[in-house]
């Protein structure tokens, strides 16, 4: 049974959309890394024009990550301070591409974009990720012990204006989380993705973070940048669509949880070797459909449609009449879908606890 998406103008099949986030949201909580890099492309493929699959998995990255942060407020662990500087950067970034996402869009360019830079920044973290993965999984059989440079020092490190932060006790440049912001912003606003798979390894290797403060810190930014680039697609483009939202955000909400359980159980040396595989495929599929294939396109007109029932018109009506109301409505639709989930499995992690000291 198909669906109508009443902003993005067609028909997608809900198990599908819900399928597909789930597993995209068991890698991400599997691995650690936001699943929108995966996501866009997979909605694309399932017929949904690049424009509108780039600001929906926004939206959706939106909530998984207020659901995730909310998580690690409740245990303390964030960098408040480190994570303002960040999203200063952050917020530049997301303007700077979205009026590059506007320019490419007002020349009739804007699909073709998304799609390049997907096929390169996927074959570039494919190839990088399978890389690591086979020495791992090298060392582990050879039983090789490797010892890495407890300091390494770059260019950004030598920058003026530092600054205490007292929760990671660090004394750093306020210009290295700024110019970190400013790529993964950039970044974001281009391409709907959350951008963890910079910030993460940025924070660590650059920043030089507690490695306990990352996850946490990385999702509070990602939020705001988030917040950012769903607005401004929102008010600027009309290509939010709340069924399309509902859908991915109930199936990666629950992908995350069980891909964080399946993380503390298993050695994801050989997955993520797999997972990086995959996202050489995506790549070249996408860079099969941008250069040699019509049939997304295609496939797109076809299925648009002008019949909507009560609730689509409800939806196509609040985005044209009251742009403005509509994004700040699809923010905090998204926000308490993301509370709301946090406080879930807390309740749920906490019965369990009660339960297993009652059956002992």
């Amino acid at each position: 049974m198909d669906v109508f998406l009443p902003i993005a103008q067609v028909f997608v099949n809900p198990i599908e959309i819900l399928l597909l986030s789930a597993i995209v949201g068991v890698l991400s909580g599997l691995f650690g890394v936001g699943g929108g890099f995966l996501m866009t492309p997979f909605l694309i493929f399932l017929g949904i024009p690049p424009t509108y699959a780039v600001a929906n998995e926004a939206n959706n990255i939106l909530a998984t990550s207020v659901s995730g942060s909310t998580t690690h407020y409740l245990k303390n662990t964030l960098d408040y301070k480190m994570g303002f500087m960040i999203v200063i950067g952050g917020a530049i970034g997301t303007s700077l591409g979205i009026y590059i996402f506007t320019y490419f869009k007002g020349i009739g360019k804007i699909d073709t974009v998304i799609s390049l830079a997907y096929m390169y920044i996927l074959a570039i973290i494919g190839t990088l990720m399978l890389v690591e993965s086979l020495k791992e999984i090298d060392q582990v059989k050879r039983n090789v012990l490797v010892k890495k440079k407890a300091h390494v020092h770059y260019w950004i490190h030598g920058l003026p204006l530092r600054m205490r932060f007292p929760k990671s006790k660090l004394y750093e440049s306020i210009f290295t989380p700024i110019i970190i912001g400013l790529i993964v912003g950039f970044i974001a606003a281009i391409m709907g993705i959350g951008g963890a798979f910079i910030l993460v390894p940025a924070m660590i290797y650059i920043i030089k973070m507690p490695t306990k403060l990352v996850p946490g810190t990385s999702l509070f930014v990602t939020i705001f940048v988030s917040v950012i680039v769903t607005f401004l697609h929102s008010f600027n483009y009309g290509s939010i669509d709340l069924l399309l939202v509902l859908m991915l955000v109930i199936g990666s909400i629950i992908g995350v949880q069980v891909g964080q359980k399946l993380g503390e159980k298993i050695d994801s040396s050989g997955l993520r070797a797999l997972l990086a595989m995959l996202l050489l495929i995506v790549g070249i599929v996408i860079a099969y459909d941008t250069f040699f294939s019509d049939q997304i396109l295609s496939s797109v007109q076809l299925t648009i449609s002008k019949d909507h029932n009560f609730f689509s018109k409800f939806i196509v009506d609040f985005s044209n009449e009251m742009p403005f109301f509509y994004g700040l409505f699809t923010i905090m639709f998204a926000i308490i879908l993301g509370i709301a989930a946090a406080f879930i499995r807390k309740f749920a992690s906490n019965l369990k606890i009660k339960m297993q000291v009652k059956a002992k």
